[in-house]
């Protein structure tokens, strides 16, 4: 099958970026693939319903790793507060008040922006 050269209009474009989303055989093999893993998941279900056991020490070693990351970004931070202290320190008193200002400023605006998302 020749590939038709697009002219840029929308219309064309919607033609072509509906061709690309009814192949049929890509529908096909991302069907399969969704009922593969949708049946690898019921095992994996039945599996740990089976065995309690392995079902905690499954949970505890997820907890494990989701504890393990939040300490790494809790230490990145630390890293970039270090990093901001050292180059304020680095710089001449006036640019220093400055600079400080602007990032208590920014960071002020980032915590607010988080805060409303949370809550």
């Amino acid at each position: 099958m020749a590939e038709e050269a697009s002219s840029g209009e929308p219309l064309d474009l919607l033609l072509k970026s509906t061709r690309d989303l009814l192949r049929p055989e890509e529908l096909v093999r991302e069907a399969t693939r969704d009922i593969v893993k949708e049946e690898i998941r019921h095992h994996l279900d039945r599996t740990l319903k089976q065995n309690p056991e392995l079902a905690r020490a499954l949970k505890d070693a997820v907890r494990s790793l989701l504890e393990a990351r939040a300490a790494e970004y809790a230490a990145l931070v630390r890293v970039g507060a270090c990093t901001a202290r050292l180059g304020l320190a680095a710089v001449p008193q006036e640019i220093r008040q400055q600079l400080t200002r602007e990032v208590l400023d920014l960071v002020g605006h980032e915590l607010g922006q988080i805060a409303e998302r949370t809550l």
